[in-house]
């Protein structure tokens, strides 16, 4: 009977990039760690410089490594955020005076930095959306952990929000979409459209996302009970950071 081949052997670089992830898997190896360097796994293994950067570059390609200019490459091994669809944006949550991010981070540090607030000229796609030639911007930046995961930009029909807390830094208890509530606005629909990309450069440096990670582009409507669009939202997400979950009946 014919013997089945035996597999080849994975390239050196390959066995060493299989053990050092056990190690950060194990949690022998924990975020913010500094890995072996290319001299150090050149010493260990006998291999050329090349083989030793092909290893760490799998890890850095895998998102659980990240290099730092004349420092060297680092753990970068972050709980994902399990962000719920329809969960975060009941109005259970922030009807209750809860933040959606609550829903999201369960417990976790958060914080959102960067904010700006600006009253601009809608984009034209905006526009057609919300039927405003003037909009209120609301831009932020959310870290957990201590780590940015998201970029998040809303646009609000100008005559709808002018003069209320959602122009100001801090909406309140329930966050926007409250305010949209104490206006007679409450949002009682949302669409969302997901898709993946490679981030734009001024993405990667607001995430601070190693080369070679992509982000998750989300676009958000919300829509009152009788079908009045009150806000587009588009957010970028670390795409390392986040599993997405959606449920729903058959």
């Amino acid at each position: 009977m014919q013997q089945s081949p035996v597999p080849p052997e994975p390239p050196i670089y390959r066995r060493i990039a299989d053990g050092l992830r056990e190690a950060i898997l194990s949690g022998e190896l924990r975020d913010g760690d500094r890995l072996p360097g290319e001299n150090a796994l050149m010493a260990q293994y006998g291999i050329a410089r090349a083989t030793a950067r092909q290893a760490l570059s799998v890890l850095i390609n895998e998102g659980l490594a990240v290099p730092k200019r004349g420092s060297g490459v680092y753990v970068r091994q972050f709980r994902p955020i399990r962000r719920h669809g329809s969960r975060r944006l009941s109005h259970d949550q922030w009807g209750q005076g809860q933040a959606i991010w609550d829903s999201d981070t369960r417990g976790r540090p958060y914080t959102v930095d960067d904010v700006n607030i600006d009253r601009e000229v809608a984009e034209d796609a905006v526009a057609r959306v919300l039927n405003s030639t003037e909009v209120w911007v609301r831009r932020r930046r959310y870290s957990v952990d201590g780590r940015p995961v998201q970029l998040s930009v809303s646009h609000f029909p100008a005559a709808l929000v002018d003069g209320t807390a959602i122009t100001q830094h801090d909406t309140g208890p329930g966050g926007v979409y409250a305010r949209l509530g104490d206006l007679g606005h409450t949002p009682a629909r949302f669409s969302e459209e997901v898709r993946a990309r490679m981030p734009h450069p001024h993405e990667t440096v607001q995430l601070d996302l190693p080369a070679g990670t992509p982000v998750i582009a989300i676009g958000r409507i919300a829509y009152t009970a009788t079908g009045l669009p009150v806000e587009v939202n588009e957010m970028i997400l670390d795409a390392a950071s986040y599993v997405l979950q959606y449920d729903f009946d058959s």
